[in-house]
């Protein structure tokens, strides 16, 4: 299993307004088949971090699924509507183990 976590440093001030276009998006990601796990925001360190984490089977479901979002007009134009709220992000990748 992977572990993917995509890490948002969002603008002072718009963790309500990404937390209100997140719930726009899990709906257009939840029709491509990559539905995230978890969506967590900060108590300590960085102010206006929103992370997201996904697992995936492997790193072929992960580009799969990842592959598949992007490919709408719906979802670029949610996206272009996220993005303007982030100042910088990252992406972290893991293989669970248990």
């Amino acid at each position: 299993m992977i572990l993917v976590r995509d890490i948002f440093s969002l603008r002072f001030g718009s963790m309500r307004e990404a937390l209100a276009l997140w719930k726009e998006g899990q709906a257009l990601m939840k029709a491509s088949g990559h539905v995230p796990s978890r969506l967590l925001t900060d108590l300590t360190g960085e102010y206006y971090t929103l992370v997201l984490e996904s697992e995936f089977a492997s790193l072929s479901e992960y580009e799969k699924g990842h592959g598949s979002a992007a490919m709408t007009d719906e979802f670029r134009a949610w996206y272009q509507k996220f993005s303007a709220l982030v100042v910088s992000g990252k992406r972290e990748m893991f293989s669970i183990v248990k």
